[in-house]
């Protein structure tokens, strides 16, 4: 199945590494972190790729115009620099097929692409997002009478669900952005949860954002050590 990448945001809160560059070419080990993404899908038989440009995007166009041992089929399409997550969208539509897979640039997950699929056509829906706990980041500690009586680090558990990219989608979807300002998990997945054409595919295992320079470390540091869970099917 073609598979969307969403690659043409600021990078703000990673500005550290994002000055020079777009963030979904900030390297994890030895390769962007795009080329991860797509590593992986891979994995799934996905090969055919649509990147949606903007920040940078000769950064991207540059690299794979010379990477060697990429054997994907990837369309580089420049939506512009300061277009929103669901105007990218709406500009692929000529590009898109009747059903696609969407994500962004910047996260890595675990999530069974096989499972997601299945889920997907299963319930029929417009749209699937792939629903994780986000990652723990906080402690926890009570108090009784000024004596701390527990602490203990955060269950990612007891936070709620959140979107954590890998979605399905139909391309009705693009019926549902007006134009280039429009964000895409704003108004449009609103609308889909409206007329009850949204489903959730719930992941419980790994799921890891890129968002700050501590994110950029976790991941490091799992590929590092030779731990990254993207690596295992």
């Amino acid at each position: 199945m073609q598979v969307v990448i969403l690659a043409g945001g600021f990078g703000t809160r990673l500005s550290e590494e994002t000055d020079l560059i777009p963030k979904p070419m900030v390297r994890i080990g030895n390769i962007p972190i795009l080329q991860h993404i797509m590593n992986y899908y891979s994995k799934f038989g996905h090969r055919d790729f649509v990147v949606a440009l903007g920040y940078k995007a000769e950064v991207i166009v540059d690299y794979f115009a010379t990477a060697k041992n990429i054997e994907f089929n990837i369309n580089l399409v420049d939506t512009g620099v300061d277009t929103s997550t669901g105007g990218r969208i709406k500009m692929l539509e000529s590009k898109l097929d009747d059903e696609f897979m969407l994500t962004y640039g910047d996260g890595l997950s675990n999530v069974n692409i096989d499972d997601l699929q299945n889920h997907h056509r299963k319930f029929g829906k417009i749209a699937t997002v792939t629903a994780v706990r986000p990652p723990a980041r906080f402690g926890t500690i009570e108090i009784t009478n000024g004596v701390v009586t527990k602490f203990e680090e955060k269950d990612p558990q007891d936070a709620g669900w959140i979107n954590g990219g890998f979605f399905c989608l139909s391309k009705k979807i693009c019926q549902f952005i007006s134009d280039s300002t429009i964000s895409f998990e704003s108004e449009p997945l609103n609308h889909l949860v409206r007329i009850q054409e949204l489903s959730a595919y719930e992941h419980h295992d790994w799921w890891q954002p890129m968002d700050t320079l501590r994110d950029k470390r976790t991941l490091e540091s799992l590929w590092n050590k030779g731990e990254a869970p993207w690596l295992q099917k």
